[in-house]
């Protein structure tokens, strides 16, 4: 009897202690999918409109690298709200038709996308933070700060310049003027690239010099020549003086993590930066004759005929030696008959061998087949190899068709972001 009477009262505080703990969790699940506001086409410009700092995740429901972050963003979103003065983290999903101006409007052509909102939405930049939920909120702390922090004693600067690589310094008589003002408008620019910071006293810097009454920028380095001076504060100027002062002359290619980031940025530098020099480029000729259903693109027309064509391009990067290859090849032929009468859909291969591959482009193997869409989506094709899915991915993922004379939006190697993906297409290049 004494059993009958103590298992359901054990099966009863099972359930009490199971519930609390089940409530428990899903009152903290809510709380941290409450931190991040939920914005669309309707309340979008509204809430932006009222913030000096926002932070915007735009997302696609399906896109996988969307879901390994969202547990980090809530939980950044969640203590960035305590902070003084609170920030906002929120999410728009770019992939709902309704949210489609917002997605023209900030240019999102992969996921997830997020930027970094300012001054009721008149400075918008992109976010090139850590993606972990620490990380997040030591980055947003950092950018919602000013610019540039004045330093006053010697204690600051040896806390603010210490070992933290380059590090620039305004001497200013007065802090205002246009010759501050540039400094002010490029340390918002770079930002997340340097520390900035000004002063008053040019003697409290290391090798400071009281006879240094500024205006005047100084850049410490921890290499080379150990710091430099400017006094060109023309904007474009003093970028061009940060970049090439604050990059070292000679880089160790080793795992030093000192020399990893000055690798990164040599190999992201854009091209534009060296004006007319042409870099040289492997490529086919562009074939005289192209009126196949499938179309020859080479290194030299990949631009005119994939990325800018204004049309829907699916193209195949192939190897003649792959025999996976040579059985998609009717495959690929079936498809472009079937679609030939589309006028906005064009059907292309790309030998991978004899052409050099735009760095937008990864290729894991042969053959690997990317799409890009008249609305700037680019996507990898993953599916079965059958005409009819290949078919199917096509009029499932094609945008609208282009008006005359436009150009669909890329953003390529020297401003990329990731690349879109889609539930049969998997992402090839993520800036997470």
């Amino acid at each position: 009897m004494a059993v009958s009477l103590v298992l359901p009262f054990t099966v009863f505080l099972s359930i009490v202690l199971f519930s609390g703990s089940t409530v428990a969790k899903i009152a903290t699940a809510v709380e941290l999918e409450e931190a991040v506001l939920t914005l669309d086409a309707s309340n979008f410009l509204e809430v932006v409109a009222k913030q000096q700092f926002i932070v915007v995740k735009f997302y696609a429901p399906w896109c996988g690298h969307c879901k390994q972050l969202a547990p980090e963003f809530e939980k950044a979103a969640n203590v960035l709200k305590k902070h003084d003065p609170p920030l906002i983290l929120a999410k728009v999903d770019a992939y709902d038709e309704k949210n489609k101006e917002l997605k023209e409007k900030y240019e999102v052509h992969s996921y997830p996308n997020i930027k970094i909102i300012k001054d009721g939405g008149n400075s918008v930049r992109s976010y090139s933070g850590p993606r972990d939920a620490d990380g997040i909120v030591e980055y947003l702390k950092k950018q919602s700060g000013p610019a540039s922090i004045e330093l006053t004693k010697a204690e600051d600067v040896v806390h603010s310049i210490g070992d933290k690589g380059v590090v620039l310094v305004g001497v200013f008589p007065e802090f205002s003027g246009v010759k501050y003002e540039n400094f002010m408008a490029v340390a918002e620019k770079m930002r997340s690239d340097y520390d900035f910071f000004h002063t008053s006293d040019a003697s409290i810097l290391p090798r400071g010099d009281q006879a240094v009454k500024g205006p005047l920028v100084r850049l410490f380095k921890p290499f080379d020549e150990l710091f430099a001076d400017s006094q060109d504060f023309d904007k474009d100027a003093l970028e061009k003086f940060i970049e090439v002062s604050g990059f070292p002359t000679v880089v160790t290619f080793d795992a030093d993590p000192t020399n990893i980031k000055f690798l990164e940025r040599y190999y992201s530098t854009p091209s534009a930066k060296y004006g007319n020099l042409t870099p040289y480029v492997k490529s086919e000729p562009i074939p005289k004759v192209n009126d196949q259903p499938i179309k020859v693109v080479v290194a030299d027309s990949i631009d005119d005929m994939f990325f800018n064509s204004g049309k829907n391009v699916l193209l195949e990067f192939y190897a003649p030696w792959c025999g996976h290859c040579r059985k998609l090849a009717p495959i690929l032929e079936e498809v472009a008959v079937s679609l030939q009468d589309d006028e906005d859909v064009v059907i292309a291969k790309m030998d991978g061998t004899a052409n050099d591959i735009p760095s937008d482009l990864s290729l894991q193997g042969y053959p690997t087949i990317y799409f890009y869409s008249t609305s700037g989506n680019l996507l990898t094709y993953e599916g079965e190899r059958t005409a009819e899915a290949i078919i199917s991915f096509i009029k499932e993922n094609k945008g609208p068709k282009a008006a005359a004379g436009d150009e669909v939006s890329h953003t390529g190697a020297d401003g990329a972001e990731e690349i879109a993906s889609s539930s049969s297409a998997a992402s090839v290049k993520d800036e997470l």
